[in-house]
């Protein structure tokens, strides 16, 4: 066993390798700042990362780093601006083959770990999801064992034997705070709240929008939750008694989820709780598992949507701060699953800008052949069902109300456009 202050990743990492480690509140910090610390000394190296909260990989410590990201928030949409993060824009459920077996095979893993139990296994108990199951193609996998990582049911387990070296932290890891919502957004979340039906699986995404929905459900009845990730609002519905899982089709009275993305509250209350399970990327959002499970509802926010039901959740304002994701994945389950409810929600305006458009001013994320109910504070569109000329009336209703006219008046274009005028 070493200590961070003197383990020499010369003797793991070769020049070359891809590296890849958890995101979010998994990420082992100690051992990522080593790499960081002596990527030079390694030479060429690629670090495949994901959501960064208090990540050690930042525009200041990249240095000759070559890093890959599927999603442009927090940290990392200051790296893509510099020019010092590129964007793989794919199917976040894509992510297990392309880092196991693909083209961005890993070859070193950072992981972050429990304490071993009496068995010699640590868990992985703080996220599984795309990235836990490179521990079994890559050649060598470093740890970082923290006491403050829970023994998550059904966490991937580790034995000591199989870990190539070890160091130890004690440091909290990096927690992902619930955002402060503004009155608008509260706005747009009732207006979803009112959607779910209850007994609803529910899926959910990452910011303040999705969390404010959470908020709003309290008055709901026996919720499921098989999400991407579960956050400290989504704890609080499980223990008010609100998010049951009694209607669950799988795993029933048990919120699965890949990743813990929350505070230490969160960590401490997973620590062997048996109504809690992470699974991996390939479970939570197996399309099968996703279409057959009981009222699937999926909640994902966007950065605009025009007026056809094509939506950017990547680029706003000409910078890259979100991702493809799992957003499709997750509403194409929705709009399978018998009751259940595929949204997307946003507030009208941003800066005074309409984020309704007639024409999208970055990728489209999610294409319009799927078929969602799109939500801002002034109303809901649901698109299921209707021709590209139903679909435009409908998404005009929704914009704020300042930019109707215009987008009356830019209609047409959007038809011919969308192929619907000759």
């Amino acid at each position: 066993m070493s200590d961070p202050e003197w383990l020499d990743l010369t003797q793991h990492v070769r020049p070359g390798d891809v590296v890849t480690w958890g995101q979010a509140c998994s990420e082992p910090r100690a051992l990522s700042r080593l790499l960081v610390e002596q990527a030079d000394r390694i030479g060429e190296l690629t670090c495949f990362v994901g959501i960064p909260a208090g990540s050690s990989l930042t525009v200041d410590t990249v240095g000759s780093i070559d890093a890959v990201s599927y999603c442009g928030s927090g940290t990392n949409a200051a790296m893509h601006a510099a020019d010092r993060l590129r964007i793989l824009p794919v199917h976040y459920s894509t992510l297990p083959d392309l880092l196991g077996s693909g083209a961005l095979r890993a070859d070193v893993v950072l992981v972050q770990v429990s304490p071993a139990d009496d068995e010699g296994y640590h868990w992985m108990g703080l996220a599984d999801d795309y990235f836990a199951g490179t521990v079994e193609t890559a050649r060598v996998v470093l740890a970082e064992v923290n006491p403050h990582v829970p023994r998550t049911p059904d966490a991937r387990r580790l034995h000591r034997d199989s870990l190539a070296a070890v160091v130890h932290s004690d440091e909290v890891p990096g927690q992902m705070p619930t955002p402060p919502v503004d009155e608008t957004t509260r706005a747009v979340a009732r207006r979803v709240a009112s959607l779910v039906p209850d007994g609803a699986t529910l899926q959910f995404g990452i910011g303040a929008l999705p969390e404010a929905v959470l908020a709003e459900l309290r008055e709901h009845r026996d919720l499921g939750i098989h999400s991407g990730i579960l956050n400290d609002t989504a704890m609080d519905l499980v223990r008010s008694g609100v998010a049951t899982g009694a209607w669950k089709t799988h795993d029933r009275g048990i919120a699965v989820a890949g990743l813990l993305g929350g505070s230490a509250e969160l960590f401490a209350w997973a620590d062997r709780n048996q109504g809690l399970a992470l699974r991996s990327t390939r479970y939570t959002h197996d399309a099968e598992i996703l279409r057959t499970s009981y009222r699937m509802t999926a909640i994902n926010a966007a950065i605009e949507v025009d007026l056809t039901g094509q939506v950017n959740a990547e680029v706003a304002a000409g910078r890259y701060v979100g991702a493809v994701g799992g957003a499709m994945d997750f509403l194409r389950g929705a709009a399978g699953s018998p009751g259940g409810v595929p949204i997307v929600a946003l507030p009208s305006v941003a800066r005074g800008a309409s984020r309704i458009v007639a024409a999208l001013n970055g990728p489209v994320s999610t294409p319009r052949a799927e078929q969602i109910v799109v939500v801002t504070e002034h109303g809901v569109a649901d698109l299921r069902g209707l021709t590209t000329d139903q679909r435009i009336e409908r998404m005009i209703a929704i914009a704020h109300p300042d930019h109707r006219t215009e987008l009356d008046a830019e209609a047409e274009s959007a038809l011919a456009s969308a192929g619907s005028r000759p």
